[in-house]
């Protein structure tokens, strides 16, 4: 009897060992997958437009339309960046396929360097697909010194393929916001007066308009 026990204890020590390798194994696999689901739903984003996510181009088709969409602007800050961030211009007409310049004013409040990174998306989220970027201050991390100022400038176009799109024919607005968030090397400058500028990073400051 006591030889039975033994080996049935055993038994059910290999089968625990499996269940711990097995769970560990789990726990392993559903991180890496929750790693790789952030740039697969950028990806995603990017090729559908959901969410208002926009496009990126190197340059404009070269071709317009007749169709005129006037675009607004939209400027926003986060708690814990110390920035006054508007567009210089409320809103603007272009025709489709027609590259267009946009320009923002962002003023520091801070008396050291910080350091910004802005996120974006239009809407309605259908014109997400057709929006296209093909320079922006949000393509890099923002670099601004104690109380310096600068104006920041968006290339952009509506893309032609947006007159083929039934679901868009009524589409007559498209507005562009944007969101600056505090970076890590923000809260490394905090504090001080000279710095100089990060690997990555754009520095504004000579960039008086």
């Amino acid at each position: 009897m006591t030889a039975g026990a033994h080996i049935e204890n055993n038994g059910g020590g290999k089968s625990n060992t499996r269940l711990v390798v097995w769970l560990v194994a789990l726990v392993v696999g559903m991180t890496a997958l929750s790693f790789a689901a952030v740039p697969l739903y950028r990806l995603f984003c990017q090729v559908t437009g959901y969410g208002g996510t926009t496009q990126r181009a190197e340059a404009a088709p070269g071709v317009t339309a007749d169709r005129v969409i006037r675009v607004r602007f939209d400027a926003n800050v986060a708690p814990g960046l110390p920035w006054a961030f508007h567009p210089e211009m409320r809103e603007i007409d272009v025709k489709v396929g027609e590259s267009k310049l946009g320009f923002y004013r962002v003023v520091s409040q801070a008396d050291h360097a910080t350091v910004g990174t802005a996120s974006f998306n239009v809407t309605p989220e259908i014109a997400g697909k057709y929006f296209a970027k093909i320079e922006c201050f949000c393509f890099q991390e923002q670099r601004l010194e104690g109380r310096a100022s600068a104006e920041m400038p968006v290339s952009f176009y509506v893309d032609p393929a947006i007159m083929d799109d039934r679901d868009a024919a009524g589409l007559t607005d498209i507005t562009l916001s944007y969101t600056f968030f505090a970076t890590p090397e923000s809260e490394k400058t905090a504090g001080q007066s000279k710095a100089g500028s990060a690997k990555g990073v754009i520095d504004l400051s000579g960039r008086e308009g």
